[in-house]
């Protein structure tokens, strides 16, 4: 897993396919301040988010993964390589995310982060034009 070993990762899971079977070449792990997601076989794609990049997060679980144990958790996310994301298809998906729902709102706290400034950021990102031109 690379880099990922010099965090202490307190959760891991592998994305899941039919039946539950963990057969798939995505891995997720999560530390006190990062989630990582690493993907491929022969090309290895590692991705980071900062848990306070997080602004929302979601759970999904259709019929076929509830009848597998299986779920999967959307996250709304500031982080400008990752964007929004999923965590595809894991077991006990619900604990999983109240576990990380907890502790991106400990780390926003931690960094006195508010909703506020990532909505400051977004308008920025997108405005075209100044707010004093007139047209």
């Amino acid at each position: 897993m690379g880099g990922f070993e010099m965090a202490e990762i307190i959760w891991k899971d592998r994305k899941r396919i039919f039946f539950g079977l963990p057969w798939t070449f995505t891995k997720y792990s999560l530390s006190e301040d990062r989630l990582f997601i690493s993907t491929g076989f022969f090309s290895v794609k590692e991705d980071e988010v900062r848990l306070y990049r997080i602004m929302d997060v979601s759970l999904e679980r259709k019929l076929w993964q509830r009848m597998c144990g299986l779920g999967t958790i959307k996250c709304c996310s500031a982080d400008k390589t990752m964007g929004d994301f999923e965590i595809k298809n894991i077991k006990k998906s619900r604990e999983v995310k109240e576990m990380l729902s907890n502790m991106v709102e400990d780390e926003r706290t931690k960094k006195k982060v508010s909703s506020r400034e990532f909505m400051d950021h977004e308008r920025d990102e997108f405005d075209d034009y100044d707010d004093h031109d007139t047209y």
